[in-house]
């Protein structure tokens, strides 16, 4: 399906990502602020780089999630999903105390996802080129995504939207639920240990950083092997799939729900969706979404590789 999509040029352009939104933490301790915050290295980054990170509660339940970058020494901007902004900022701003650190919403930006090689040659020749890389192009912050099944992407910052032909959200939603890197929007906030949605895999937790809310559970899940939960990938028809949603496995006790839905998308009739599973369901005879007779998952291989050694 992917295939045919990209030759009909499906993903290839601009799309205005009105389910994310954009934090800017300013002043001269910004960064050491949120290092202090989240599970990422924040005061390593420099103005060439971006990371994920998460932001946990002190039971180390993930409260939202960012891609994170650094446009000057005093300025950390973090994108997030747009239902977990508001309740971000708050929180994080009662921690602030003495630091020298201001949160708010980048009211003067708008978050575009750009893809394919329209986007490319708009971008030009001093765009980022390497996953995690962030520049300066055209006027505005880029930060370079994975590629999702050969479709290269970018994340772009702007206060004016690029001038590119349009990519229907739709699409770009389809490959950000493709590229398995996990997005935690308001109904799964609390929800997950950063391992149970693979964010240590994906770079978004940095371990030798030191404390942060949450630091000892997410650590004693790396190191004594307590992960028994991962997020895979599935396919299905379920147009009306949702972050939040249960998942049920076939079996013993098909009534128990074995996993809830990180994020799910549709496009031409199809749904990708990213599923935190109980690693011993995959060997279940079926999965199903919402209830044990609902819409049949079909799992599909993930662009990275999981431990499943803790089953």
């Amino acid at each position: 399906m992917t295939d045919t999509l990209i030759q009909a040029g499906t993903f290839d352009g601009a799309a205005p990502l009105t389910h994310w939104g954009l934090v800017r933490a300013s002043g001269e301790d910004a960064a050491s602020f949120l290092h202090g915050q989240l599970t990422q290295d924040v005061n390593s980054l420099n103005a060439t780089t971006a990371r994920l990170a998460g932001y946990c509660t002190a039971k180390g339940r993930l409260l939202a999630s960012f891609v994170i970058w650094r446009p000057a020494p005093d300025e950390v901007l973090l994108a997030c999903s747009a239902d977990v902004l508001a309740a971000s900022v708050k929180r994080l701003s009662m921690f602030v105390l003495r630091a020298k650190c201001k949160l708010s919403e980048a009211t003067d930006l708008r978050l575009y996802g750009l893809a394919g090689p329209r986007a490319a040659a708009w971008l030009g020749e001093t765009a980022p080129q390497q996953p995690w890389q962030r520049a300066r192009v055209q006027d505005a912050d880029v930060v370079r995504l994975p590629d999702v099944d050969g479709v290269p992407r970018w994340l772009l910052a702007a206060g004016e939207p690029p001038a590119l032909p349009a990519l229907s959200e739709e699409a770009w939603r389809w490959l950000e639920v493709r590229s398995a890197l996990p997005r935690v929007a308001a109904a799964t906030s609390e929800q997950f240990v950063p391992q149970m949605i693979n964010l240590e895999l994906v770079g978004g937790v940095n371990f030798k950083k030191g404390c942060y809310p949450g630091q000892e559970v997410v650590a004693r899940s790396q190191y004594r092997g307590t992960t028994k939960r991962r997020a895979f990938l599935f396919d299905s028809d379920a147009a009306d799939a949702a972050p939040g949603q249960e998942v049920f496995a076939a079996g013993d006790d098909p009534t128990q729900p074995s996993g809830m839905v990180v994020d799910a998308a549709t496009l031409q009739g199809r749904t990708a969706t990213l599923v935190e599973l109980k690693i011993a369901a995959l060997q279940a005879p079926s999965l199903h979404l919402r209830s044990p007779d609902g819409p049949a998952l079909r799992h599909t291989p993930l662009p990275y590789d999981v431990p499943l050694d803790a089953a």
